[in-house]
């Protein structure tokens, strides 16, 4: 009896230890396959964000950022000293070619004018009456020259004495000698009058100075003299003048591609667009007209500048803009979005769509960046698709979904990263 409690108590812990094992086994067993049903997750269609291999034309841009200039600047100036009487304008005005800007006390200008005038006249009747005592003079002397003649004559006969043939020859030379001042005055008098028409002139330029117009279409800064101030010729800087119709926009670009722009402008003008800085950033189109002639060795750039219309004003002169210089049409060029080119040890490559909704991993090479697309120069064809979301979960050969690509707004696009950054 004892020996058969015995066994059975055996056998009891045994089945006990078998059971414990076969737990054991089968919980192991469900572990494996929780970990299968993982890895099956993880081979299912990643969802992604496409888009298509496009084929046109690319514009060839240089882009830099520049400054806008005024076509032209002028400060004014009085040409004369006065006293500012008038301002025929307001500050910020703008103001045509011509338009009166300031008036200065004319009344010191017009006597002075006066006064040139009432001199002209003196000198013309001082050369009138020089003019008649040359006229009473030369008949004289003509006279006396008749005198002598006979006279002489008269003497070689024995009629008069030598004496007095002296005497007529020596008033006839004298008379002569009045004539020759006479016509001397006469110079001296026209070239006086000369002079005074002159001075004449000089008033008037001077009176016409006392109103100051404007030497361009611009628009107008600061007034620095007001009403009754003392203006000092030349040096009293009134305002400055800003032309902005057209503008200046200077900007500098890499000396490396100072051939090609060269090269470019030999066939034609070359097309610059300038958007401003500002809120309403609107594009502003002009030519370029200026290469500087010499490349600044400390930056490595050379300085252009493109002349605009700004027919609304829109650019302003001292303002910031960014610059695109646009050098050629590349024809039938190969795009993909930018975000679709990756970057990795062997360089650059995208994720293309096949068929069967796997992706291939292709290097390509790209040309340039054209706005928000790269061009490629080598690696896709048009009408294939590339993945443009999403490569963080591929590898060749994986399955994809598209569904993202008719996800509203951006929120899929926006979910798919973030589950790609999870991974």
């Amino acid at each position: 009896m004892l020996t058969r409690a015995l066994l059975l108590g055996l056998c009891l812990s045994s089945g006990f230890v078998l059971g414990g094992c076969g737990s054991n086994t089968s919980a192991a067993g469900g572990s494996s396959g929780r970990s299968g049903r993982g890895r099956g997750g993880d081979g299912g269609a990643a969802p992604v964000v496409t888009a298509k291999v496009m084929e046109k034309d690319v514009p060839v841009d240089i882009a830099a950022i520049g400054n806008v200039e005024a076509y032209a600047v002028i400060s004014v100036r009085s040409q004369v000293t006065g006293q500012l009487t008038d301002i025929a304008f307001r500050e910020g005005d703008f103001v045509r070619q011509g338009q009166q800007l300031f008036t200065f006390d004319r009344r010191p200008f017009e006597a002075a004018l006066a006064q040139a005038e009432a001199n002209l006249t003196r000198d013309r009747a001082l050369l009138a009456q020089t003019e008649a005592q040359l006229s009473r003079d030369a008949a004289n002397a003509e006279y006396q020259q008749l005198t002598a003649e006979r006279q002489a004559s008269l003497t070689a006969r024995g009629i008069l004495s030598k004496d007095q043939a002296e005497q007529a020859r020596a008033q006839a030379d004298a008379t002569a000698a009045v004539v020759k001042a006479d016509k001397a005055a006469i110079e001296s008098a026209r070239a006086q009058l000369v002079a005074q028409e002159a001075a004449i002139e000089n008033a008037r330029v001077s009176l016409g100075y006392t109103v100051i117009r404007s030497p361009i279409d611009g628009r107008t800064g600061t007034v620095n003299v007001k009403v009754g101030g003392l203006v000092t010729a030349g040096q009293t800087e009134l305002m400055t003048i800003a032309r902005v119709q057209p503008v200046f926009v200077t900007f500098t670009v890499p000396a490396v591609h100072l051939s090609t722009i060269k090269q470019h402008m030999a066939d034609g003008q070359l097309s610059v667009t300038a958007v401003p800085q500002d809120a309403d950033a609107q594009p502003a189109v002009g030519k370029l007209t200026f290469i500087d002639n010499l490349v600044d060795t400390t930056t490595d750039t050379i300085k252009l500048k493109a002349t605009l219309p700004n027919p609304d004003r829109r650019l302003w002169p001292g303002q910031f803009a960014r610059v695109n210089l646009h050098l050629a049409t590349l024809p039938h060029a190969i795009v993909v979005p930018a975000q679709a080119v990756q970057t990795g040890q062997d360089g650059q490559y995208v994720f293309v769509v096949k068929e069967n909704s796997t992706v291939e991993q292709r290097p390509v090479t790209s040309a340039q960046r054209a706005d928000q697309d790269v061009v490629i120069a080598k690696g896709l064809r048009p009408g294939e698709t590339v993945v443009t979301e999403g490569q963080l979960r591929l590898e060749p050969g994986s399955h994809v979904t598209t569904d993202l690509n008719a996800a509203p707004g951006g929120g899929g696009r926006g979910r798919g990263g973030r589950a790609g950054r999870g991974r």
